[in-house]
């Protein structure tokens, strides 16, 4: 599959299910089992008058459970007597469906989505019962239900980052990986510290085996966190941290406590490489979702990737003293603040009131972008606390170590509490501020409306008996 392919979601095809009317059930319990398709149903479904085998559910007054469905028409009063409340479920699902069906004659007709590529072999399921699923044409002003891929155990892992945030639209590109891997790689410079990241790599290590069993169902979460221990050991080699500051790595790079400044302009530099990729992002989404003139004239498209970039120019061009840099940033500033004010006017209607508006909006695009760039510092701030985390237990540390046998006890209580208070809040909180960056300063340049989530309706068949 090639890359531009798996960046979207998987294309979905609009689909009639059309049977007879006496295979009709059969069709529907097929369709179920197999799971991959989305079904219709109208505003209300449901809500009406109840079926018999919803009454009958009703009447067990039971929690409501998994729903089953019986591949032969089931007797509901013998499914009432035996308690069987999940096949009774499956059958008040199906009564919702008949009630939906549009009927002509002995054909009974729904409509739905399925994933494309499913499309065939779902149809040849319902072959020898006179069933067919029929391909329809897109309707205007409906965009179809967004599933995500799911291409390996690492990409699945960084699937909660973006289902957090929201669904994905359908037009839009998939920007899971590219999450992932920021996400990951901002929780390392807030967590730099090797010691720390080999224990983030081995709670990694059990969650991929099982362990501990309460935490089971977090296996699936095991490349996620292996991937923030790799960048928080890459960056405490970097910073020459391992366990604090007790000498074990020598300093590749920067000592947090000794050239705070260094770290502060790394931060930023980071986030402005961010923020520059998420303009790119946006700028395909709005092309995808309103064609080129959406993509130019949008804040979050070419007219605020121009503002960013001419701003960048600005302040580099101040910053260095560099005339001909200051001058470019400001023509190129003034050309994205153009594009910007003739897309926003041109949304608020016009007139006074619209000029005001697009003022506004203006106003607050530039003070965004300085707003987001400069809150890119927290990676150096965060990362500063840890290494001073680190250094006040390291010191309290060695202070106990030259106070005797008693004092060696001590240092060692000091030493192993200390870093495991140390490492549960600098995760928690490293944690939490790589999900705000993430969160309110990339994606919202990424995504300007939200996705409907592909639902397909999946009940297992059970071939049952129950006695009369």
């Amino acid at each position: 599959m090639r890359w531009s392919e798996a960046a979207k979601p998987v294309p979905m095809q609009r689909v009639a299910i059309i049977a007879p009317r006496e295979a009709l059930r059969e069709t529907l319990v097929r369709l179920a089992d197999a799971g991959c398709v989305e079904i219709d149903r109208p505003e209300g479904a449901g809500q009406g008058e109840r079926g018999p085998a919803a009454r009958r559910l009703q009447r067990l007054r039971a929690e409501l459970p998994r729903a089953a469905l019986s591949a032969a028409p089931p007797d509901l009063d013998a499914l009432e007597r035996e308690g069987r409340a999940d096949l009774l479920a499956g059958e008040a699902q199906l009564e919702e469906l008949f009630v939906s069906a549009v009927r002509r004659g002995n054909v009974v007709a729904l409509a739905g989505w399925c994933p494309a590529a499913q499309v065939p072999a779902t149809a040849a399921r319902l072959v020898d019962l006179g069933g067919v699923l029929v391909p329809l044409k897109l309707p205007r002003g409906v965009d179809p239900p967004t599933l995500l891929r799911s291409s390996g155990p690492v990409h699945r892992s960084f699937t909660p980052l973006v289902r957090t945030y929201g669904t994905v639209p359908y037009a839009d590109v998939d920007p899971t990986w590219p999450a992932g891997i920021a996400y990951v790689v901002m929780f390392g410079m807030m967590f730099g510290d090797a010691g720390h990241g080999a224990l983030l790599l081995l709670m990694a290590l059990l969650l991929r085996g099982g362990r501990p069993r309460r935490l089971v169902r977090l296996r699936a979460m095991w490349p996620f966190v292996a991937g923030a221990g790799g960048t928080s050991m890459a960056f405490g080699f970097a910073y020459g941290e391992f366990f604090g500051p007790t000498m074990v790595l020598p300093v590749l790079w920067v000592a947090p406590l000794d050239h705070p400044e260094r770290l502060l302009t790394a931060a930023v530099a980071v986030g402005v490489v961010l923020l520059a990729l998420a303009y790119v992002a946006g700028i395909v989404n709005r092309w995808r979702e309103g064609g080129p003139a959406r993509a130019l004239y949008a804040v979050s498209g070419m007219a605020g990737s121009a503002l960013f970039l001419g701003l960048a120019g600005l302040a580099a061009g101040g910053y260095l003293h560099h005339t001909l840099l200051t001058l470019t940033g400001a023509v190129i500033a003034a050309g994205g603040l153009g594009l910007a004010a003739s897309g926003l006017f041109a949304a608020s209607g016009g007139g006074v009131p619209g000029a005001m508006q697009t003022t506004i909006q203006l106003f607050d695009a530039v003070v965004r972008i300085f707003s987001n760039t400069v809150s890119f510092a927290r990676l150096a701030a965060f990362g500063l606390t840890h290494a001073a985390l680190g250094d006040i237990v390291w010191r309290g540390t060695t202070a106990l170590a030259h106070a005797g046998p008693g004092g060696l006890i001590g240092a060692a209580a000091v030493f192993t509490v200390g870093n495991a208070l140390a490492f549960s809040l600098e995760a928690l909180v490293a944690g939490v501020q790589a999900l705000r960056l993430e969160f309110y300063e990339l994606f919202s340049r990424v995504f300007e409306t939200w996705g409907r989530p592909f639902r397909p309706w999946h009940v297992s068949a059970q071939r049952t008996e129950v006695a009369p």
